[in-house]
């Protein structure tokens, strides 16, 4: 196995460190990217797992200004190594978050529903009774953009693979607010027709499986729609049909979290007000934590095994 459980001497707190005792750490497919190195991070090694979670700050330096022990904390950006009990970091690794949000929320705040977020806002200017739609939409950004869209009052066209216990995956959806729940194979059927009787055709397309799946679902876009790949579950290429470009305009765009936040380093006013806006969503209860299954560390084999199985609707949260 490439992961053993380690115990490591704390670091020394230098003058502008933090002490972080964590409380809890997702294992998101990202992260096992990764470990299996395939993903455009690499942590030189030995490293510590995981690139989210909260932690509550036991002590801090004594150039320390923007955080004192019993604030909670976020990783600001990729690669910190969260799948642990405790560590010290740098002031600027790490963001505040306001200690009212429940800590599954917090723990899984960084990744997916910042994702969500600005891939709503980024591509397409969307207003109240428009629609998106996306496939994978049981995974945690899924999840999170189902929420967040119906917030804004943004219709959803959810994509999900056929499975057996397809009848609760679809009730679970509708009841975060998803407007229509679709299966793979009924894109390609006359009786989508039905579903765009009452709601406009999409303009935004949010793919992170790639293959058949995202070619089906930009045949229902608008023309001049935009189809934004976040993610590749599929292992398979984006394939659009040459007809799609010339005559409907369709535009192609990637997007990658990591590098939003690296491309906005400067600009702290956009992040506060993106982590503002979707704390405030939490605190109203319009986002909730994704399905989580809660995993004491010293089970992480188990945890890591369950993340990997397919058709998985619940996310492991490791709790230190």
């Amino acid at each position: 196995s490439l992961f053993r459980l380690k115990d490591l001497e704390v670091a020394e707190l230098g003058d502008s460190d933090v002490h972080v005792k964590m409380l809890a750490a997702p294992i998101n497919p990202a992260d096992i990217n990764m470990i299996q190195g395939t993903y455009a991070i690499l942590s030189p090694l030995p490293a510590v797992g995981g690139n989210e979670g909260v932690g509550e700050v036991l002590e801090v330096g004594r150039r320390v200004a923007a955080l004192k022990p019993g604030d909670r904390v976020i990783p600001a950006g990729a690669g910190l190594g969260t799948w642990r009990t405790q560590g010290v970091f740098p002031e600027e690794v790490l963001l505040k978050v306001p200690s009212d949000i429940p800590v599954l929320c917090a723990a899984t705040l960084s990744v997916n529903p910042c994702t969500a977020y600005r891939m709503l806002a980024d591509f397409e200017t969307l207003v109240p009774g428009d629609s998106v739609i996306q496939n994978a939409a049981n995974s945690g950004v899924g999840q999170a953009v189902i929420q967040i869209a119906k917030a804004s009052g943004i219709k959803t066209i959810n994509v999900v693979r056929d499975r057996p216990d397809l009848p609760k995956l679809v009730e679970r959806l509708m009841a975060l607010g998803a407007d229509h729940v679709v299966t793979e194979e009924m894109l390609r059927k006359p009786e989508m027709k039905d579903i765009f009787k009452s709601i406009p055709k999409p303009r935004l397309a949010l793919n992170c499986v790639g293959g058949k799946s995202t070619t089906d679902m930009l045949r229902h876009l608008q023309p001049k729609g935009t189809v934004v790949t976040y993610g590749g579950m599929a292992k398979q290429p984006v394939t659009v049909p040459v007809s799609a470009f010339i005559f409907r305009d369709l535009r192609l765009r990637g997007f990658w979290m990591t590098q939003w936040r690296k491309d906005h380093a400067q600009d702290q006013e956009g992040l506060a007000s993106m982590m503002d806006a979707v704390c405030q969503l939490i605190r109203r209860g319009q986002l909730t934590a994704p399905a989580c299954t809660e995993v004491p560390l010293q089970d992480y084999k188990a945890a890591l095994e369950a993340s990997m199985k397919p058709f998985t609707s619940s996310k492991q949260i490791l709790l230190l």
